[in-house]
């Protein structure tokens, strides 16, 4: 089989083409276009598993790009996206050319190639904050930044063009992945980068929200398990992936220090906190559609997800990649 896989060289994107590599797939990897020669995570991929990658440069915002890119895959994979919250209050243009732009070439090269499977990926974020928990697939969008507006967008695209067209496409819904290779954009990477580098002081932003958390191993797992599953079961459908619990931001500071053994001082900065309103405060996964109809659960308990992160960021050649002195939009 033959995987296309948009946005391969991200955090959950490397993940997903080593769990595809598995398998027994061959994949054809996305990686953005640039000049210095990056294949992102890719890069540091077993050579045994990238003897199975195709790497293509490219952009999902090009459509005959993204068309060439396809081309004859049995299943494409899209996960390629602008994914930093704070960033999108800056650069919202950017995301919605990415996005919702960027989806709809990958919906146009879909239904024109007569693609048999097309993942799309989503986000939690498109709930905004629960109004009940566990957050089901039924639950009302609600755009809380630039960022879930433009996943909103490209998910409705998805919706329509299964609609519309017939295009076989399937919305995985993942809640908060965290693991190794995130980046520090995100709350996990954050606490363990700044405690690993030795900080006085964890600089975070509130710690009240709470998160559903899933270990990338588990992610990827759920991106294969609803690309196998019978088509008829699952295209034009919504598949949350999460663990169905939620721990707080203030929660996960004091668990990461206490597994690192390290004196936990916060301090709250201004600038890693959202607009009052833009916040998403609660975040709870009702997984159950995903795993009845493909048989999915998650495999990593909060623990021992956390104890696999932390052993991976604490690595000096992996500690070295990041910056923990600054904000990383």
């Amino acid at each position: 089989m033959l995987a296309a896989v948009t946005g391969a060289e991200g955090f959950i994107g490397s993940h997903l083409v080593e769990a595809l590599v598995a398998t027994g797939a061959r994949v054809r990897a996305m990686v953005l276009y640039n000049s210095f020669g990056s294949w992102g995570w890719l890069d540091g991929l077993a050579p045994e598993v990238m003897a199975s990658v195709e790497v293509v440069l490219g952009d999902v915002r090009d459509p005959r790009a993204t068309r060439e890119f396809i081309g004859d895959a049995d299943v494409v994979y899209h996960l390629a996206a602008l994914i930093a919250i704070p960033y999108s209050y800056h650069a919202p243009h950017s995301y919605l050319e990415t996005n919702a732009g960027g989806t709809m070439n990958v919906l146009e090269a879909v239904r024109s190639l007569e693609t048999p499977r097309l993942i799309h990926t989503s986000t939690s974020e498109v709930y905004g904050t629960a109004l009940r928990v566990p957050i089901d697939e039924d639950r009302p969008l609600q755009a809380q930044s630039p960022y879930s507006a433009t996943k909103v967008a490209a998910d409705k695209l998805a919706e329509s063009y299964h609609a519309a067209f017939a295009v076989p496409v399937v919305t995985l819904r993942p809640f908060n992945t965290y693991g190794p290779r995130q980046s520090a954009r995100a709350v996990i990477p954050t606490i363990i980068t700044q405690l690993a580098a030795g900080r006085e002081e964890v600089r975070l932003g509130a710690l009240t929200p709470t998160r559903d958390l899933t270990h990338a191993a588990d992610t990827a797992r759920a991106f294969i398990a609803a690309a196998a599953a019978p088509i008829d079961a699952v295209a034009g459908r919504v598949l949350n992936a999460g663990s169905g619990n939620e721990t707080s931001v203030g929660e996960l500071a004091d668990l990461i220090a206490r597994k690192m053994r390290r004196p936990l001082n916060l301090a709250h900065d201004e600038e890693r906190t959202r607009p009052d309103n833009s916040e998403v405060m609660r975040l709870v996964s009702d997984s159950s559609r995903l795993r009845t109809l493909t048989g999915w659960e998650p495999s990593y308990s909060l623990d021992a997800g956390l104890d696999d992160t932390i052993a991976w960021f604490t690595r000096p050649e992996n500690l070295a990649r990041y910056r923990p002195e600054i904000f990383n939009l």
